[in-house]
């Protein structure tokens, strides 16, 4: 700047008196950020008190959720629960000495897949009939001895004793062969 304009520039600033320029935002503009700030401030409570909320309610603690405990060996669940989708799970046991229940409106379905995630076993409990979907089906007692069996193949009974209840008795289209018939005491065999 040369040397005239920089004297002229202060003489007129000694004669009007020292101008001040206002820097930063002032009117309608800083009223606006200072309302933008006050609503974020109040979206930052009230964000914080149902986070706060949420935890309460729903039972959040450092070992798990309301019933659900995380534990060293899995998941583990104290009362009642809904499950609204399939349940995968390797193993699921009640509390020692108290019964597991299963409750349903229509059907408990019990499914053992394959790696390939295809049905091998099925039993469906349902409300007219219990249906079991395998290959051979099995009843034995505690000590391990067959009770019942049954495949594609054959039925077989492996009990001491067979007993019939029914009022007609038993009918056979063919003929059978047993050891021994014999009829309740003091009644007659037919």
């Amino acid at each position: 700047m040369p040397q005239e304009q920089y004297a002229h520039r202060s003489t007129m600033q000694t004669s009007e008196g020292p101008q001040v320029y206002k820097v930063g935002i002032y009117g309608w503009r800083k009223r606006c950020l200072y309302f933008f700030v006050l609503l974020l401030m109040i979206l930052i409570l009230v964000n914080l008190a149902m986070t706060i909320w949420i935890l309460k309610v729903m039972n959040f603690t450092i070992d798990g959720m309301g019933n659900l405990r995380i534990t060293e060996k899995g998941l583990k669940l104290e009362g009642d629960s809904e499950f609204l989708k399939p349940l995968y799970a390797k193993e699921i046991r009640s509390r020692p000495g108290n019964p597991l229940y299963f409750q349903s409106a229509r059907n408990v379905t019990v499914n053992i897949l394959n790696e390939n995630t295809k049905v091998l076993t099925r039993l469906v409990t349902g409300p007219q009939a219990v249906e079991a979907h395998s290959q051979k089906f099995e009843v034995k007692t505690l000590s391990g001895k067959l009770l019942f069996s049954a495949d594609d193949n054959e039925v077989v009974v492996g009990a001491e004793r067979l007993r019939v209840l029914g009022a007609e008795g038993t009918v056979f289209p063919k003929s059978i062969e047993t050891p021994n018939v014999r009829a309740d005491p003091f009644k007659e065999l037919r």
